[in-house]
This record gives C-alpha cells, sequence and structure tokens, in this order.
C-alpha cells in the first residue's frame, strides 16, 4: 500500500498508515524512502542542469530498464496529495464564498499558482534570449565593417552570444519541464476527482452522466488539460516574441515594418469567424463522441442479450450510424485546422515579400546590416505565427473539456442520508406503504407507483413480470438508490 500511495512518508502519515493498515515496519518505510526519485531531493543546480537523471541513464545504459527500476513520484507529484491539495482549497472556498460555486479552474490555478508563475518566467526568458539573435547578428556585421565602438567588441559579443545560446537552451528545457509536470499533477488530480465523484453521483445525474461518458472524461478532457499548461504560456509568449520581432523589424527596415504588421493582423482577423466555428464544431464533435461510447459500453455491457435475441447487425448499424455522425465533424474540424494552417503557414512568405517591396516603394536603402538583420528577425516572426492555429485549436479543446468536466463535478450528489440499521427480532425488515419512486426529476411520471410490501425477517420473496416492468427498480428502491416521491 506504500508502493501504491507513491509518497515519501514522514512521522504522521506513518502512524496514520499503521491505523488504518495495521503495522508498517520500519524497513519497509526505508525501502519506500530510498526509492523516491532523485528529483524530489535535487538542488538547484541539479533541476537546472537535469543531473537528477544520471542514475537512471547509467543504469539503462547498462542493462534494459524494468518497472522495479522506475523510482517513485516524490510527495507533490502524487495524485493523493494532488486532489487532497485541490479539495482543501475547493472546500475553503465553498465556505468562504456561500452565495457562488467557486470555479474549478480558479481553484487549480491557485493550487499551483507558484509553479504556473516560474514556469512563465522561464518562458519569458526565453523569448528574450531568442530575440538577442538578431540585435548580436546585426551589431557583428557592424564590427566587420569596421563601425565598432570600442576595441575587443567582437570578442565581448561573441561570449555575449555564447551566453544568451546557453540562457535559451535551459530556460526553454525547464520550461518545456516544468509545464509538461503541471499538466500531469493537473491530469491526476481530474482523474482522482472524477473518480471520487462518480462514487457520490444522484440518479438523476447519473441518467445524464453514464459510464460512457465519465470514461471520456478521464481518458480524453483530462489529458486535453493537462496538456494546456504549456500552451497557456505560449499564447502570450507568442505575442510578447510577436512585438519584439516587430520593434527589431522597425529598427532594421523602418517604416517598411508597418506592412509586416497589416499583414499580420489581416491573417489574424481572417482567421476570426473561422476559429468561433471550430469552437462550435468540436463541442458537437465531443457531443458525438459521449453519444457513441455510450452506444457502445452499453452494447458491450448487454453483449450477453445482443447475442440472445440476435440483436447484432441492429445495434451494428446504430454504432455506425453514429460514428459516421462523428466521422463528419471530424472531418469539417480538421478541414478548418487544415485552412489555419495553410493561412499562418503562407503569411511569412507574404510578410517578407510586403516589406521589401514598401522598403522599394519607400527607396529604403538595404545594406548588410538590414538585410541580414531583417532576414533573422524573419525566423522569431515565423515561429509565432506558426504557432497561432495550434493555439487556437488547443485553446478551444482545453475550454470544452473544461466545460464538461465542470458540470460532470457539480452535478447533484447523494442526499447523504444515514440508513438506518435493521437488527434480528423485529417484524418487518422491509416495508413500503403506498410508496412512489422516480429515476427522472419528473415526479409526474414515476417509475413505479402505488407499491407496497413487507418482507419480513428471513422470507423469501420471488419478484416476477415481463422485461422493463420494474424488477431492477424495485430492488434498487430498496436499497435507497431510487428517489421515493410518495409513501411510506
Amino acid at each position: 500500500m506504500v508502493h501504491g500511495c507513491n509518497r515519501s512518508l514522514s512521522t504522521w502519515e506513518q502512524q496514520r498508515l499503521r491505523t488504518q493498515m495495521g503495522s508498517l515496519t520500519d524497513e519497509e518505510v526505508a525501502d519506500s524512502e530510498s526509492q523516491v526519485t532523485p528529483f524530489a531531493k535535487a538542488g538547484v543546480f541539479s533541476k537546472m542542469s537535469f543531473w537528477w537523471l544520471n542514475p537512471l541513464m547509467k543504469m539503462g545504459y547498462k542493462k534494459p530498464l524494468e518497472d522495479k527500476d522506475m523510482p517513485l513520484l516524490g510527495a507533490t507529484d502524487r495524485a493523493c496529495n494532488q486532489y487532497s491539495m485541490f479539495m482543501e482549497k475547493l472546500n475553503g472556498k465553498k465556505q468562504s464564498s456561500s452565495h457562488a460555486t467557486p470555479s474549478f479552474f480558479w481553484t487549480i490555478v491557485s493550487c499551483h499558482r507558484r509553479a504556473i508563475l516560474v514556469s512563465g518566467f522561464f518562458a519569458l526568458l526565453r523569448v528574450l534570449a531568442v530575440s538577442t539573435g538578431p540585435i548580436i547578428l546585426k551589431a557583428f556585421i557592424n564590427v566587420s565593417l569596421g563601425k565598432g565602438t570600442f576595441k575587443h567588441e567582437g570578442y565581448v559579443l561573441a561570449a555575449l552570444l555564447f551566453i544568451c545560446k546557453c540562457c535559451e537552451s535551459l530556460s526553454q528545457r525547464q520550461w518545456y519541464f516544468r509545464t509538461r509536470r503541471l499538466g500531469l499533477q493537473v491530469r491526476s488530480l481530474l482523474s482522482a476527482a472524477i473518480y471520487k465523484k462518480q462514487q457520490k453521483l444522484s440518479n438523476a445525474a447519473k441518467m445524464k452522466h453514464s459510464s460512457g461518458n465519465i470514461i471520456n472524461y478521464v481518458t480524453v478532457d483530462a489529458y486535453r488539460i493537462g496538456e494546456s499548461p504549456y500552451w497557456f504560456h505560449q499564447t502570450w509568449t507568442t505575442s510578447v516574441q510577436l512585438c519584439i520581432a516587430l520593434a527589431i523589424l522597425y529598427n532594421a527596415v523602418g517604416a517598411a515594418m508597418i506592412s509586416s504588421l497589416v499583414v499580420i493582423i489581416l491573417t489574424v482577423l481572417c482567421n476570426v469567424p473561422l476559429a468561433r466555428l471550430q469552437h462550435k464544431c468540436k463541442t458537437k464533435l465531443m457531443e458525438a463522441q459521449d453519444v457513441r461510447l455510450k452506444a457502445m459500453s452499453e452494447s458491450l455491457v448487454h453483449m450477453k442479450i445482443l447475442k440472445l435475441y440476435a440483436w447484432e447487425v441492429h445495434f451494428k448499424k446504430v454504432i455506425e450510424g453514429l460514428r459516421k455522425v462523428e466521422y463528419k465533424l471530424l472531418s469539417a474540424f480538421q478541414l478548418m485546422r487544415a485552412y489555419n494552417s495553410f493561412m499562418f503557414w503562407s503569411s511569412p512568405v507574404l510578410v517578407s515579400a510586403a516589406t521589401f517591396l514598401t522598403c522599394y516603394l519607400l527607396k529604403i536603402p538595404l545594406d548588410a546590416s538590414n538585410v541580414f538583420t531583417f532576414v533573422a528577425t524573419l525566423r522569431l516572426v515565423q515561429e509565432p505565427i506558426r504557432l497561432v492555429p495550434e493555439v487556437i485549436a488547443v485553446v478551444i479543446q482545453a475550454k470544452v473539456a473544461f466545460t464538461w468536466i465542470s458540470k460532470f463535478l457539480d452535478a447533484p450528489e447523494l442526499n447523504g442520508q444515514v440508513r438506518k440499521k435493521y437488527f434480528v427480532g423485529i417484524d418487518y425488515r422491509i416495508e413500503m406503504n403506498l410508496c412512489s419512486f422516480s429515476w427522472d426529476e419528473n415526479t409526474s411520471k414515476p417509475t413505479l407507483k402505488n407499491i407496497n410490501l413487507i418482507v419480513k425477517g428471513g422470507e423469501k420473496i420471488a419478484i416476477c413480470g415481463e422485461v422493463g416492468s420494474g424488477k431492477s427498480t424495485l430492488l434498487a428502491a430498496v436499497l435507497g438508490e431510487v428517489p421515493k416521491t410518495e409513501g411510506m
């Protein structure tokens, strides 16, 4: 159980495990702590240079890695800790704000505020380091043309370029690693929250959220939200990098930069309506996926009945029809993404053509310094522009996925009433007097009506009836799983 929970144990945690699962030996605790990943105890230099990976790399060089060679996660990366922290924050917000329901999105943000800020710092540092390349290149060209400001300027620029490239590499690796790690933490806490929630769903909520929907929440929606931390920083760093690139272009070609800005703005504006259509199409696609998953899960669960009544062909046609609907929506969504990609991948060519044409018309002189700086800066423009369609698609998917999961986590739960404990010797173990039960929220059409049932202790009762007459509903009502609308 210690290995399953995956956390390094403190004293109070050892005591809690002993009380819950019996005695825990000191050897087991020491063995668990020794198998925790070195990242949990690594220093600043080790984390920045990924030196903590060396033991695993050496082991992989000597022999093929197996499951037992994989170290355990640190305490902060484990699902049990992430879920506990999330629920603590959520319950605190519920108590402080009695009127409005707290947002799950902002609760997750408050849980990982520090990690988001640190990864954002590395993302900004990477953008600044990349942006220094064209500036240093322009200074190199001026030095080669004899326009240097001091004697050993070339050596200083070479050292500065080396330092900037080192900062770019380190910051980019830290940005990628920390956002992926943050995404895994968010995905694990959402998976745990969905699992805990489905155990407490009310009967009305179970009608809206089937087992297929819940599987889709964990495997698809939680995964997409887990990918969103990386793309969240990509959204604003793309804008920052684009602004810096335009400033460098203005310094290189002057007023001709305006034509570059106009082409970029037109490209973005042409894709705004399509982004809205993408959002609507993605919402319909996820609804179609839920319907298809529900039909498939019901068919697999009741396969014995399908085989008994020879309904395989009929249900196969139903599922194929649902697949066709999903395929049409998926094709439309991918065509929109292809159009977006084509527009943004072709825009850098349009930017450079428009800029050089403007320089020719305005008779702006182009020398080696301006041309090389412009070509190097064009890389800064190309990267954010090409990432725009990917960012749009990921943001849309994450928004739709978060909407679905938020609706599920906000679904009504069982009332939590404590059932009475009956003891041997009473007259009636089960008694119903003029009871009505309803699965749906609409009580005007109850599923069972005017039920009278008395079962004594030790008595055997057979419930007979046609298919769909309510036998299973009656048994569920005895267990208290169907809401009672009338009777005792």
